[in-house]
């Protein structure tokens, strides 16, 4: 009976209920930010009883289970359908925690170092010309097909040193591996992750002995004290870079261009900031389509130790979701404007790379592709308009963009 439940008992029953819908992948294909912000407001350190799962929705509380990998742990799993893992050999770097974290950053860090990948631009910029110069004014264009889809994975393959002709290839590994990105069935999406690895793996294996000019090469030859990473750690660095490089800044890309076309104006007033400042109205652009988007929708931890969070205590052992899109339109961080699109926001905190120990390894490559990218569209075209119905991914995972179709006015 209702009059038998404790205060306590009925918060957590009410706090199920309002997080229930975070464990439905079909949620994340309609609008998920209203839901965000109730969360915020109501229970910002929300409990699900039936994962056992905490779910942190404010930009302070990500922030603080981020920047403490002793307290909440990554070896355990980074997602939910992983409650309960533990991980002797990582499938990624994202699943490991200090002192072996460190290690791999330290060996793979070189790899992605800024000056590395600032020396990719001209080859970035001729793979960008090239996909915007199909483009025509005044003509329904599907950016995520024509432009987000293509550009990362040609430079992923550029890095990877394999054919240019490669990249549709490693676009189909990519879907297989994000939960709820496409509806295969789970044998084809298990036959393509498998061939995914023993590619990456053959290919590490193959630049070991004959090294080239490419991240495979600089990542098997880095050593730190005699420490290099073997062939198998290699093969997992590769395959964290194919999906995650991609993955993240092709739905920046797409969702960024979105956040442009639904608001009237505002690529006009980027343009205008442009030439009044190249070298900062773009990189604060990128950093709002970075926020806007934020790619990695939600990814968990694992309580070490009982701790306080927001003024409940997390249990020992408890699963603990970290919700970057909410905390990324946190009013209390990003103001009343929070909700809307706002390409010369600044300063811009975002969460969209994550934080702390696991800021994401590959974000300087990501700002360079959504630069130009920006550079060669402005260039070109005067305006951006939505042209029809978005589709997203159902995945609670990645905010991904299945279509995006607008229209490019001429300058």
């Amino acid at each position: 009976m209702a009059d038998d439940v404790s205060p306590s008992a009925a918060s957590t029953e009410g706090e199920t209920n309002l997080t229930a819908p975070l464990l439905d992948p079909s949620f994340y294909a309609d609008d998920p930010f209203p839901l965000y912000a109730r969360l915020r407001a109501e229970a910002p350190v929300a409990r699900n009883d039936t994962l056992g799962l905490w779910v942190v929705s404010r930009h302070a509380e990500v922030v603080a289970v981020s920047r403490d990998p002793e307290t909440f742990c990554s070896s355990k799993g980074i997602m939910t359908f992983e409650i309960g893992s533990a991980y002797a050999t990582p499938p990624t770097m994202m699943h490991t925690d200090p002192p072996d974290h460190t290690r791999y950053r330290t060996l793979v860090q070189p790899g992605f170092r800024p000056t590395y990948m600032r020396a990719l631009e001209p080859g970035i910029r001729a793979r960008a010309r090239a996909l915007v110069d199909r483009i025509e004014p005044g003509v329904p264009v599907d950016v995520v097909s024509e432009l987000a889809v293509p550009l990362p994975l040609q430079v992923i393959s550029d890095l990877l040193g394999v054919p240019e002709d490669e990249w549709p290839r490693f676009f189909r590994w990519s879907e297989a591996v994000i939960p709820g990105a496409t509806d295969w069935p789970e044998e084809e999406r298990a036959q393509l992750s498998m061939e995914m690895v023993t590619y990456l793996l053959e290919a590490a294996a193959d630049r070991r002995a004959s090294p080239r000019d490419d991240i495979i090469s600089e990542l098997g030859a880095a050593e730190v004290d005699g420490d290099r990473l073997t062939d198998a750690e290699l093969g997992m660095v590769l395959v964290q870079l194919l999906v995650a490089g991609n993955e993240t800044t092709r739905n920046m890309m797409s969702g960024g261009l979105l956040g442009f076309a639904g608001v009237p104006g505002e690529w006009e007033r980027l343009a205008e900031r442009s030439d009044a400042s190249v070298n900062r109205a773009l990189p604060l652009a990128v950093e709002e389509m970075l926020r806007w988007t934020t790619p990695v929708v939600a990814f968990m931890r694992t309580a070490t130790r009982e701790v306080e969070l927001g003024g409940r205590t997390i249990g020992a052992d408890d699963p603990v979701l970290m919700l970057y899109a909410s905390a990324n339109r946190d009013e209390s961080v990003f103001g009343p404007t929070a909700d809307t699109f706002d390409s010369g926001r600044d300063p811009n905190p975002h969460v969209a790379f994550g934080f702390g120990a696991h800021f994401c390894i590959g974000a300087v490559l990501a700002r360079v592709e959504g630069r130009i990218l920006l550079e060669e569209l402005l260039a070109r075209f005067g305006s951006i308009e939505a042209a029809g119905p978005v589709v997203r991914t159902a995945s609670p995972v990645i905010a991904g963009v299945k279509s995006a179709p607008v229209v490019f006015g001429a300058q």
